[in-house]
């Protein structure tokens, strides 16, 4: 059941763009006392006629538990875990991020989305959910930039990540 009240809508996925989204998202949240969902939309492949396929419902219930196991996995590396102090949910749909985030934002919620790097076969073939959102959303639009790489992640986004994680960062090796 989702949140009635005004709501953070932060649309996510494993991109560092949508992480990005996600922490600024919850910060958000926090400051406004609002509730926090995070929605994560799979791009499965669709069937002109669903039903007359018998494995549809089984690729339904794979990709809604892998979106779940995603947003746990955000919110464990970017905020250490569900943030206790917020009203928070968890959504996964499957269809096109663009409409389907529009569609679930009203006015008076507050939509995040993140600004990522996509190289040109990517914007291509993938339309952009960004640009969606600006075109149709009607409540409040934020779009979160990607930091440059030269900008290393810290606070508990950093400590919640694995030891091996750790060392790979670049401000590791400047030490």
């Amino acid at each position: 059941m989702l949140p009635v009240e005004p709501r953070v809508i932060v649309g996510v996925d494993d991109s560092p763009a949508s992480r990005w989204a996600l922490a600024w998202a919850v910060g958000a949240a926090r400051l406004w006392g609002m509730a926090l969902v995070a929605v994560h939309v799979s791009r499965a492949p669709v069937h002109p006629f669903p039903e007359a396929l018998p494995y549809t419902h089984a690729i339904r219930q794979f990709e809604e538990a892998r979106s779940v196991e995603l947003i746990h996995d955000l919110f464990e590396d970017m905020a250490g875990g569900t943030p206790a102090d917020l009203t928070t949910a968890s959504l996964a749909r499957l269809g096109e991020p663009g409409p389907l985030l529009v569609e679930l934002a009203r006015p008076g919620d507050l939509l995040v989305v993140g600004r990522g790097r996509r190289g040109g076969l990517d914007r291509l073939l993938l339309p952009s959910t960004r640009r969606y959102c600006i075109r149709h959303a009607r409540c409040t639009l934020v779009i979160v930039p990607t930091p440059p790489a030269s900008e290393p992640m810290t606070g508990p986004a950093v400590a919640a990540r694995p030891s091996w994680m750790r060392w790979l960062s670049p401000r590791h090796h400047a030490k």
